[in-house]
C-alpha cells in the first residue's frame, strides 16, 4: 500500500514505522470481565484484596505536562515465560495462565510488573525447592500501567515461579491482544484474534516485564478452535485435544530465543498459506485469506531472496528456523518485525497478479525488507530504552532500499529514496518544531510524539550519509562487529557508532552526533573562482531554517561530509572534504572555465545547497540537456524550491527552472516535480488565479503525456508504469480535456467489463472522472468499492473519493469515511483526501473532524493515526486565522500524542500565508504573462 504521508507518496518508511507506537494510557481501569472472571473464581474458590489507584482525567483542557515516570525496579526479573491464552473468538475474552522463571537479586516482598486491561484472578510464588506463598493484594497503577503483587512475607533471593492466573478482553483498538473483523467465504463476518505489542501493548495480553532490556524466553501455547490457524514466534512442537472441549486443541510451541516482550507475537485465525525455503534452509510461509493463497506468492519471492541477501551483508545467520508473513485485515501499521511472525497490513503483503499496480508491488517489497532487516537489527540486537529507537527504524528504512536495489535493480530504488524519504525529511527538519532524531524518551507514552519522519526518514537519510562517508566494506565490517558484540543483548546509539569506528578508523561519534543530538541541518552556501586550471571554492554552513535565514549569533554547525563533482564526469566524485567549521576554501584542479561544478552527487549529504549566480547558471543547462544525473537534477529543483518557500529566492524562478524539465524522462523526478506542484497548486487555491497554475501544470506535463500514451509499449519496465501513472493522474486532475475524455470513455468501459482497466491506469482514471464528476460518478465509485474483493482496489478507491467537487457530494464522502463500508486504519486517507482535494474541501474536512472529534480520537486511542488526520486535515490551510483557529482547538480537545504536529502543522499554516503574501504578486503576473502573445 502507499500511505499517502503529507504531500509524499511514502514508502514503508513510513507508513509501518510510524504507526508503530505506544498509546497514552488508559484513564481508568476497565470494567472486570464478568463472565470470565466469575467462572475462574468459582474454579478458584478465591477472592483477592484489590487495590485501586485511579488514573487523573485525561481530557482536561490543558496539555499535559510531561509526566514522572520510574522504570520497572530491577529486584526481580524473568528469565523465562512460561504462558498459556484461550482466547474467546464470540465473547472477545482470554483467559491466560503465566508461570514465569523468576530471578530475585534481593529479599522483597512485592513484585511490580507491566498490567494494563487486565485482571489478576490469583497469583503466588513458589521458591526453588520452597513452598508456595500465595499473593495477598494486587495494587494497579492504571496511569502507570503496573501492578505491584504483595506477598506475605518476603521472597528470597534466587530463583522461583512466579503463577499468575488473569482475563482480559479481545480490544478493538488494533493494539495489544485484540480482535481482527473479516469476511469468511460464506459472506459472514468473523473476527481473528491477532496482537500489536510495539511499543508498550504486550502488557494488555499478560502481566509482564515490558520493556525493551528485560529480555526473556518465551514458551507459548494457545487454546483454540481446531479449525483455526495459530500461529507464534516459534514453530508447533505439539498439539492435542483440549480434554475440557472437543472443538479446542492445544497448540505448544518451541522456545524462543531470548527476546523483549514487544517482538512477541500470536494469531489465531482462518487463512491459507504458500511456502518456500531460503537457500540457507529457512522455512518461508505467507499467510493470506482463506482463499487468497495465489497473493502471498511475490511476497515469498521477495522474503526468500531477502533472507540470504541480509545473512551475506551482516555475515550472522538469522537465528530462527522459521518466518512467517502474515496479513491482517485490522492492523494500524504498515507492518511489525515480530521475531518469527511478521505480521502485515493486507496491502503491505498481497499482490495480485491481475490487480496490483506496480506502485503496490514497489511497496509490498519495500515493508518486507524492511520488517525482514529488524530480524537482525532490532530483534537479535535491540535498542536498550525508546531514546535509541529512531536507530532500529532509521537503520531498516534505510537497508530496506539496499535490500530492494538487490531483488529488483530495475526499480531504480536509490533515487526514490530522495523523493519519499530524504526531501521529506527536509521539509519536516526545517521547522521550528522539528526535533532531535535522538530525543530522551522517560515515559513511553511520549515515544508517541517523536516517531515521525525525522526518526524514520531524516534517521534513514543519516544512515545513508554516513554509509557513503564510512565506504560499504567497512561498513559491513562494523554492522558485523556490532551485532556479534550484542546479540540477544540490548544496545545504545553510541555503542553502533564505536564499531563502525574501529572498524573505518573515522571520527564517527563526533560527526554523527552533530547530526543525531541537535534538530535541523545546514544550507551550505558555494561561490567559485576560476584560477588558471583550479576552480576554488568557497563554502560556508548556516542553519537552514523553512521561515528564511536563520539570524543570532548561536548559530548551531555540524560536521557535514561534502562531495563534489565536475561535468567532466557527473558520475564519478572528484573530491571528499568533511566541513567541520562555518566556512573554508576548497581547491578542485583540473576544471576548465566551461566546465561546470556541482557540490553533493548523488543528494547524499543531508543539506540544501544555495549557489552563487553564476554556478547556477552554469548548472541548469545540465537540467535540459540531462547530463545532470537524475537524482541531481530532482536535488537541484527540490533546494532551489524549498529556498523559494522560505523567501530566499523567488517563487517565479522555480516556475522557470520547472519549464526546463520539458525533456525529463525519469520518474522519480517528475514525482518530485509533481509534488512540489501540489504544494503550490494547493497554496494558489487561495487565490482567484488558481487556474492558472492548472494551466501551468497541464502545459508542462503534456509532452511527456503524449510521448508515454495511454498503453504500455513492448520492452516498458517497472518505472515506465509509474510514470504513465503519474502523468495521466495529474493531466486529468488539472482538466486536460483530451485526458479527461480518454478517462471517461475508459471508464465507461471498465463498469462494462469491456474491457477492464489494467491496474496502473485504475488511479488516475479513477481521480480524473471523479474530480470532474458527478453524483452518478460518486455512486458507481461506491459500488465498485462494495463490490472489490482485494483490499488494495478498496483502498485505490478511498484515496480518490475526495477529489469530488460538489458540496454536497463532499459531506457524502465524509460520511462514508465513518462508515461500516470502511476498514476503521482506512478512515484517515478518506478524509485526508478530500482535505487535500480543493479549498472547498479542506474547510469541509476539517469542520467533519472537529463534529466528530470524539468518535475519532476515540476510535484511535489518541495513537498515530490521530497525527496523521491532523496533519493532512489542516495542513494546507494558508489563512491568518486558520493557525490560531487549530491551536485552540487543541487547547480545548487535547491530544497529547499529537501535539507537536499541532504545533508542526500551525507553523506551516503561518509559513504559506507569509509565503502568499511575499510572491503571490509576482507568481500571478508570471503566469498571466506566459499565456499571452510571444513577443
Amino acid at each position: 500500500m502507499l500511505l499517502l504521508l503529507g504531500r509524499k507518496r511514502v514508502p514503508l518508511s513510513l507508513a509501518h514505522r510510524l504507526t508503530r507506537l505506544p498509546r497514552p494510557p488508559s484513564p481508568s481501569r476497565p470494567v472486570l470481565l464478568r463472565s470470565a472472571l466469575i467462572k475462574l473464581r468459582a474454579i478458584t474458590g478465591e477472592t483477592h484484596n484489590t487495590v485501586f489507584v485511579s488514573a487523573t482525567a485525561q481530557n482536561t483542557g490543558t496539555m499535559p505536562e510531561r509526566r514522572p515516570f520510574v522504570r520497572l525496579p530491577t529486584d526481580v526479573y524473568p528469565v523465562n515465560y512460561g504462558l498459556c491464552l484461550k482466547p474467546d473468538l464470540i465473547d472477545f475474552t482470554f483467559e491466560g495462565k503465566l508461570e514465569a522463571l523468576v530471578e530475585v537479586t534481593q529479599a522483597t516482598n512485592q513484585i511490580v510488573m507491566n498490567c494494563a486491561d487486565i485482571d489478576i484472578i490469583t497469583a503466588s510464588f513458589v521458591p526453588q525447592g520452597g513452598e508456595e506463598i500465595n499473593a495477598t493484594g494486587f495494587n494497579y497503577q492504571n496511569e502507570d500501567e503496573k501492578v505491584t503483587l504483595s506477598f506475605p512475607s518476603a521472597l528470597q533471593k534466587g530463583s522461583g515461579t512466579l503463577k499468575v492466573d488473569f482475563v482480559g478482553e479481545l480490544n478493538d483498538k488494533m493494539k495489544g491482544f485484540y480482535r481482527s473483523k473479516y469476511t469468511a467465504a460464506t459472506g459472514e463476518s468473523r473476527y481473528a484474534a491477532v496482537t500489536q505489542f510495539e511499543a508498550t501493548d504486550a502488557r494488555r495480553a499478560f502481566p509482564c516485564w515490558d520493556e525493551p532490556a528485560i529480555k526473556a524466553t518465551f514458551d507459548i501455547a494457545l487454546i483454540v478452535p481446531k479449525d483455526r490457524v495459530a500461529l507464534s514466534n516459534m514453530n508447533v512442537i505439539d498439539r492435542k485435544p483440549y480434554p475440557e472441549d472437543e472443538n479446542l486443541v492445544e497448540m505448544k510451541f518451541a522456545t524462543t530465543p531470548i527476546m523483549s516482550t514487544y517482538l512477541v507475537a500470536f494469531v489465531i485465525g482462518e487463512y491459507d498459506f504458500v511456502e518456500s525455503q531460503s537457500s540457507d534452509g529457512i522455512t518461508v510461509r505467507v499467510y493470506t485469506p482463506i482463499g487468497k493463497a495465489e497473493q502471498g506468492k511475490f511476497a515469498l519471492e521477495v522474503a526468500t531472496k531477502t533472507l540470504p541477501f541480509y545473512k551475506d551483508y551482516f555475515n550472522v545467520p538469522y537465528p530462527l528456523p522459521k518466518i512467517d508473513l502474515i496479513a491482517i485485515a485490522d492492523f494500524a501499521a504498515g507492518a511489525m518485525e515480530n521475531w518469527g511472525l511478521v505480521t502485515y497490513r493486507e496491502t503491505a503483503l498481497l499482490i495480485d497478479p491481475k490487480n496490483s499496480c506496480s506502485s503496490s508491488r514497489q511497496w509490498v517489497a519495500l515493508v518486507v525488507g524492511h520488517e525482514l532487516a529488524h530480524q537482525w537489527f532490532g530483534n537479535l540486537v535491540t535498542m536498550e530504552w525508546w531514546t535509541h529507537l529512531w536507530l532500529n527504524e532509521g537503520f531498516a528504512s534505510w537497508i530496506e532500499y539496499l535490500c530492494v536495489d538487490h531483488c529488483f535493480p530495475e526499480y531504480d530504488i536509490w533515487t526514490q529514496f530522495v523523493s519519499a524519504d530524504y526531501t521529506r525529511a527536509l521539509e519536516l527538519d526545517a521547522l521550528d518544531s522539528s526535533h532531535a532524531i535522538e530525543v530522551n524518551v522517560g515515559h513511553p507514552s511520549e515515544v508517541d510524539e517523536i516517531f515521525d519522519a525525522i526518526s524514520y526518514s531524516k534517521g534513514a537519510s543519516v544512515i545513508r550519509m554516513l554509509h557513503n562517508y564510512t565506504g560499504d566494506e567497512d561498513f559491513r565490517k562494523g554492522m558485523n562487529a556490532y551485532l556479534l558484540k550484542f546479540q540477544h543483548k540490548n544496545a545504545s546509539t553510541e555503542d553502533l557508532w564505536d564499531c563502525l569506528e574501529q572498524a573505518s578508523g573515522k571520527p564517527i561519534a563526533a560527526v554523527m552526533s552533530s547530526w543525531t543530538k541537535q534538530m535541523g541541518f545546514p544550507i551550505i552556501e558555494v561561490e567559485e573562482e576560476q584560477q588558471g586550471d583550479d576552480r576554488v571554492l568557497k563554502i560556508s554552513q548556516k542553519k537552514f531554517c523553512a521561515s528564511g535565514p536563520h539570524s543570532g549569533e548561536d548559530c548551531p554547525s555540524w560536521m557535514v561530509p561534502v562531495s563534489i563533482c565536475t561535468s567532466e564526469d557527473p558520475k564519478c566524485t572528484k573530491l571528499k572534504v568533511l566541513l567541520d567549521r562555518p566556512e573554508t576554501s576548497i581547491t578542485v584542479s583540473g576544471v576548465a572555465p566551461d566546465q561546470w561544478v556541482k557540490v553533493n552527487p548523488g543528494t547524499v549529504g543531508f543539506y540544501r545547497i544555495q549557489y552563487s549566480t553564476a554556478m547556477l547558471e552554469r548548472l541548469l543547462p545540465g537540467v535540459r540537456d540531462l547530463s545532470l544525473q537524475p537524482v541531481d537534477r530532482l536535488g537541484l529543483q527540490n533546494d532551489l524550491f524549498s529556498l523559494s518557500r522560505a523567501g530566499m529566492i523567488s517563487t517565479v524562478e522555480v516556475l522557470k527552472l520547472m519549464e526546463a524539465f520539458v525533456n525529463e524522462p525519469n520518474y522519480t523526478v517528475w514525482s518530485d516535480l509533481s509534488c512540489n506542484l501540489g504544494v503550490l497548486s494547493s497554496l494558489l487555491s487561495h487565490t482567484d488565479f488558481h487556474e492558472e497554475i492548472q494551466e501551468f501544470i497541464r502545459d508542462l506535463f503534456t509532452p511527456i503525456g503524449l510521448e508515454l500514451g495511454w498503453d504500455c509499449k513492448p520492452g516498458e519496465g517497472h518505472l515506465d508504469a509509474l510514470l504513465r501513472s503519474l502523468v495521466l493522474g495529474k493531466l486529468g486532475k488539472a482538466g486536460h480535456k483530451p485526458t479527461l475524455e480518454e478517462a471517461r470513455r475508459r471508464f465507461r468501459d471498465h463498469v462494462e467489463g469491456k474491457p477492464v482497466l489494467p491496474a496502473d491506469l485504475r488511479s488516475p482514471v479513477y481521480l480524473t472522472v471523479l474530480k470532474h464528476g458527478d453524483s452518478a460518478t460518486l455512486d458507481t465509485m461506491l459500488k465498485l468499492h462494495k463490490q472489490a474483493d482485494m483490499q488494495e482496489e478498496k483502498n485505490r478507491i478511498e484515496r480518490v473519493l475526495g477529489a469530488i467537487s460538489a458540496p454536497d457530494l463532499i459531506q457524502k464522502v465524509l460520511s462514508f469515511a465513518l462508515s461500516e463500508e470502511v476498514r476503521p486504519q482506512d478512515t484517515v486517507s478518506v478524509i485526508g483526501g478530500v482535505a487535500g482535494s480543493s479549498k472547498q474541501g479542506r474547510k469541509a474536512a476539517w469542520k467533519f473532524v472537529k463534529d466528530n472529534w470524539e468518535e475519532l480520537y476515540n476510535r484511535y486511542q489518541g495513537g498515530f493515526l490521530i497525527s496523521r488526520l491532523i496533519k493532512l486535515t489542516v495542513d494546507g490551510f494558508a489563512v491568518d486565522k486558520m493557525a490560531a483557529e487549530v491551536k485552540s482547538f487543541f487547547e480545548s480537545h487535547p491530544a497529547p500524542s499529537a501535539e507537536r504536529t499541532v504545533q508542526q502543522c500551525c507553523e506551516n499554516i503561518n509559513l504559506n500565508v507569509a509565503w502568499l503574501k511575499r510572491d503571490a504578486d509576482d507568481i500571478s503576473q508570471y503566469l498571466l504573462q506566459r499565456r499571452g502573445p510571444p513577443v
